[in-house]
């Protein structure tokens, strides 16, 4: 508060600095500590001070409100608790034009109140009003805006409430303005209006409408018409505005893209271009810009439409194209025009009739047309034409006929003419357009030859796929070239290269002295040689020869043009490369072969020798189909063909027919070390031989490989096909086959059959030879003859064969042991393991049954190995049961002992036990041994160095050498039975059994003896000091269990004789 009023003194210095501050345009506010210092009394200072707060505090006052009043919103100053304490100008004009129903305009009441009030009437926006208000009072938000409507009787008004704090982080109050936006909304809505129309306007035109703004390259809008033209969705264009420029056509890109970028700059556009849809279709677009410029004239937006114009550009295309040909049609087509008077004078022609003619306009205008143009042969035309012209015939008529030009040149001319009137009607003359179809008339003569060539080359096309015989080919190629081609004479000739001769095989036309006069110069030697036949063949090329009398190249051309032959044409066949042959055509007129008739008598040609080609191979294919390519005999196709005619004559004549089948022996050997040429040359000599020795070359054929056929048609005694046999074997082992230089003597194998004992058919029979020929060389017989029970026992062979694989799968196999007993003790030694065949379905069969067959198929080596393992395992467990084993002896096949790794597959077997080998005898065959001795040596020596003994099994039967023997690593030799069968018959048959004896004693070797089946034989053998022998005196083959029970048990007696 103020301290009372300043001394007199201080008024007058408050005075002078108040007076101060007016001339320097200070205000009193502004004054500074310093200028407040002037003045001496404390009580004038402090009035001064308190004057200057209250000014500033009116100043600020009166900005504010002048500040307030100048703001076309409705304003008001709130305080913390929602007390109106300022309004503006604005503010009380509303207030007062909408009776504002509280005094002072509002200020002192509170807003908030108001609000409230205002919403218990069910105003939400009051509501919403009130609560946003308190949320800036109170500082939990920093800014309201909202739009309300404010509506009366009469009119809708909408107004645009905004509330901002005083203050920063704690607000004073809050500033409320109310804008009055109801023109705005107008305009707002009106546009939503107007864009809602557009944009249904827009939408359902065909045209894409596009608005982009330039500013920011963004696109504002574009119709749905674009998917439908661009093929590509709108939204794309949205996020890429440049996006359809990937549909423009690739010869279109840069123009258009350099077009685009222009009307970028400048606004306005009109261009053309073509794009390419996904689906591959092109279209045509036609883009029409307008610019969108701002007030101050830049450039905002670009409003477009693209249309698609493709059926209008094609329509376009249609019509230029239509409108090209028909200028060409006017351009190209020349014709005659011209006029004559009564009289016959010329009247009027256009230029194309004096560049046809070769006269001057001036030289022909009433000149007579039938004196100046007509042929002196058709001058009856003159009088004709006025006949017509007096008869009154119809308006129009044609007719053709021939002109000349000024150079004496004739065209023929097809008129079409109209008679002239006068306007009383009465004949003046007549109007002619003309067509010059010289060429025409021409071109179809030329057209009917052609036609002519073509239905030749279609006929020949037909022969070709209808005759498949050379000569019938020839001769109906050469009816066809005159009767259907129109020609004079045609003739084919063959030609042999060696000798170069010409060989005519066929010919048409029906002219013998033409005929004669080309024969004489083909079978003359010196003309055949310069003759045009043989240019072609030399050339591989047509000769021809349009003017006969004069050519040089044609001989004899004189006597050609005597028989009126004025055109010929040589055209070669050509097959693979060579020429065969020629077919040669004759025509009457000179100039008659051109270059379209060449062509196609070219094709023809080829046709014809395609067709001698394929005959050719069909020829070659019909004889491979019966003959064998590298020997020239019959194939087993026409074998059995021939066999089975014979066979036919065979029955009917009450005789028999014989087939052999020969094998030619060591041929592998021969064609390995000569190769495959000195194979197939070896091939062909025997093949010449037989048709030399054996028969006649019908009777004989080549099966394949190195075997060969023979038919004997005849055969009265068997006995004669055996005699032919061994004559053909001793008389083809004795001729020596010259190959490379060297000799060779072949032997063979043959194998026979006889109808109709070994077959009833042909097949059959050859099936049944090859199965003797096969059982021939399997047992080194030279020839072998087939009867029905060896077919029988095949099946029955196969059929076991079958057994025994299943019967291995099923373990059917068991070990029979037969004990080995010692002659001067009767004690057990050993036993001998032999395989037996349980058979489920019919028990034991005999070993003498399926032996041979696991033998021939292999299977012994499996059911060997088996018997190997068996017998050793037995061994072993009579031996662990402490049973009185005794040493096992397992017998070998041909097959184990030739098997490179057999003693590797004993190795394995005794390898279980330590006791195995001692446990173990092996029985050979002496003929097996002999068979590779050397093999056999070595083998034994590494299994008897195992500690398993060896043995000779059937000793005497083979062909032992004494000084082998003798290497030999055995242990034990084995008598045969047949021996100890003889030795009680005969007395060599003791001394064999004798000589064995001591000669195995004498190299220190046991002997055993087989079969002993009688006390006598037991005795003698005892006698002979035999070691030990084994038979049914003693026991035949036991199973393992009876042997183990029988023989093995400790109580078993010795065998003491009878």
């Amino acid at each position: 508060m103020n301290s009372g009023p300043p001394a007199e003194d201080a008024n007058e210095e408050i005075i002078a600095l108040i007076e101060s501050l007016h001339r320097t345009g200070q205000r009193l506010e502004e004054l500074t500590a310093g200028e407040v210092d002037t003045v001496s009394d404390s009580t004038g200072r402090t009035f001064l001070l308190q004057s200057a707060q209250e000014h500033l505090r009116l100043s600020e006052a009166a900005k504010q409100a002048a500040i307030l009043n100048a703001l076309p919103a409705n304003i008001a100053l709130l305080n913390t608790q929602g007390i109106i304490i300022s309004v503006n100008q604005a503010w009380r004009q509303f207030a007062s034009q909408n009776a504002f129903p509280y005094i002072g305009f509002g200020i002192g009441l509170n807003y908030l109140q108001i609000c409230d009030s205002a919403r218990d009437d069910g105003a939400s926006e009051a509501h919403q009003a009130a609560d946003a208000i308190r949320s800036v009072l109170s500082g939990s938000i920093k800014q309201l805006s909202m739009e309300y409507p404010c509506h009366s009787p009469t009119e809708q008004r909408w107004f645009l409430m905004t509330v901002t704090p005083m203050g920063d982080d704690h607000p004073l109050g809050a500033v409320v303005m109310h804008l009055d936006v109801t023109a705005q909304r107008q305009i707002k809505e009106e546009l939503r209006a107007s864009e809602l129309r557009f944009r249904q306007m827009a939408e359902n035109i065909g045209d894409a409408f596009f608005l982009l703004d330039v500013d920011v390259g963004r696109m504002l809008y574009v119709s749905p018409a674009y998917e439908t033209i661009w093929g590509r969705s709108c939204e794309s264009l949205y996020q890429n505005p440049q996006s359809w420029t990937e549909a423009v056509h690739p010869d279109d890109r840069a123009a258009t893209y350099k077009t685009y970028r222009k009307a970028l700059v400048a606004g306005d556009a009109d261009f053309q271009f073509r794009i390419v849809r996904q689906d591959g279709s092109i279209r045509w677009i036609e883009v029409k810009g307008y610019p969108v410029r701002d007030e101050a004239g830049k450039l905002v937006r670009i409003a477009g439409l693209a249309k698609d114009i493709t059926r209008r550009m094609r329509a376009a295309q249609d019509l230029r194209e239509s409108e090209r040909r028909f200028r060409d049609l006017l351009e190209n087509v020349e014709l005659v025009s011209m006029m004559l008077g009564r009289d016959g004078c010329i009247t009027y022609c256009n230029d194309y009739l004096l560049r046809l003619s070769g006269w001057h306009r001036d030289e022909l205008l009433g000149r007579n047309w039938f004196e100046t143009f007509i042929p002196p042969e058709l001058s009856e035309l003159k009088g004709a034409f006025f006949s017509a012209l007096l008869a009154n015939l119809p308006e129009t008529w044609h007719h053709e006929n021939e002109i000349l030009t000024r150079a004496g040149q004739r065209r023929l001319i097809r008129w079409n003419n109209s008679v002239l009137r006068s306007g009383t009607g009465e004949v003046i003359g007549t109007a002619s357009i003309g067509e010059d179809i010289t060429e025409r008339k021409a071109a179809e003569a030329r057209v009917a030859y052609l036609n002519r060539v073509y239905a030749m080359l279609s006929s020949i096309n037909m022969l070709i796929v209808r005759v498949h015989d050379r000569d019938e080919l020839f001769q109906e190629a050469c009816r066809i070239a005159v009767e259907v081609g129109g020609f004079r004479k045609s003739l084919l000739v063959l030609v042999d290269r060696d000798l170069m001769q010409f060989i005519p095989v066929a010919s048409a036309g029906g002219d013998q002295a033409l005929l004669s006069a080309i024969k004489s110069i083909l079978s003359s030697p010196e003309h055949a040689r310069n003759s045009m036949v043989a240019r072609a063949i030399r050339e591989k090329a047509a000769v021809v020869s349009n003017d006969s009398q004069n050519d040089p190249k044609v001989l004899l051309g004189g006597k050609y043009a005597e028989l009126g032959v004025r055109s010929m044409a040589i055209l070669p066949l050509l097959v693979a490369g060579e020429a065969v042959g020629v077919l040669t055509l004759y025509a009457n007129e000179i100039a008659f072969f051109r270059e379209e008739e060449m062509t196609l008598l070219t094709e023809l040609v080829g046709d014809i020798a395609f067709a001698i080609d394929h005959i050719a191979k069909r020829e070659r294919l019909d004889y491979l189909a019966y003959y064998d390519e590298l020997t020239g005999l019959a194939n087993r196709r026409l074998f059995l063909e021939r066999v089975a005619q014979y066979m036919s004559s065979a029955v009917s004549g009450e005789h028999k027919l014989a087939v052999l089948l020969i094998d030619l022996e060591r041929f592998k050997n021969i064609n390995d070390s000569l190769g495959q040429l000195g194979g197939d040359e070896l091939l062909k000599q025997v093949a010449a031989w037989l048709t030399q020795n054996a028969g006649e070359a019908n009777l004989i054929a080549r099966m394949g490989a190195d075997h060969f056929a023979v038919v004997l048609p005849k055969v009265t005694q068997e006995v004669d096909v055996a005699r032919l046999i061994e004559k053909t074997m001793a008389t083809f082992l004795e001729h020596p086959f010259h190959l490379h230089e060297a000799s060779f003597r072949i032997a063979i194998k043959i194998g026979a059959t006889l109808f109709p004992d070994d077959g009833a058919n042909a097949d059959t029979l050859l099936r049944n030879a090859e199965a003797a020929l096969k059982k021939a060389q399997a047992s080194g017989e030279r020839y072998l003859f087939y009867t029905q029970k060896m077919t029988e026992a095949m099946a029955h062979k196969l059929s076991l064969e079958n057994q025994l694989r299943q019967a291995l799968d099923n373990e059917e196999f068991v070990l029979h042991y037969q004990p080995k007993v010692n002659l001067a003790s009767g004690k057990l030694t050993s036993a001998e393991a032999l395989i037996r065949w349980n058979d489920p379905r019919t028990g034991l069969v005999p070993p003498a049954r399926f032996i041979p067959i696991l033998e021939e198929t292999g299977l012994i080596n499996e059911v060997g190995r088996w018997a190997l393992h068996k017998a050793i395992d037995d061994y072993l467990r009579w031996h662990n049961a402490g049973l009185a084993a005794v040493r096992v002896a397992v017998n070998v096949s041909p097959l184990q002992l030739r098997d490179r790794g057999f003693s590797g597959q004993i190795l394995r077997a005794i390898d279980i036990h330590a006791q195995a080998p001692s446990g173990l005898e092996l029985e050979i065959t002496e003929s097996l041994i002999m068979a590779d001795v050397k093999h056999s040596i070595a083998s034994l020596q590494t299994i008897r160095a195992m500690g398993i003994s060896i043995a000779i099994d059937d000793f005497g039967t083979g062909f032992s050498s004494l000084s082998y023997l003798s290497k030999l690593p055995v242990d034990t030799l084995k008598i045969d039975r047949s021996f100890v069968i003889e030795m009680t018959e005969s007395s060599e048959g003791l001394s064999l059994v004798s000589t064995i004896i001591n000669l195995a004693h004498s190299m220190k070797l046991k002997v055993v003896a087989e079969g002993v089946e009688t006390e006598e034989q037991a005795n003698l053998l005892r006698t002979l000091n035999c070691d030990e022998m084994q038979g049914y005196l003693f026991s035949k083959p036991v199973p393992g269990e009876i042997f183990e029970t029988r023989y093995l048990s400790p109580l078993m007696p010795a065998y003491r004789g009878a």
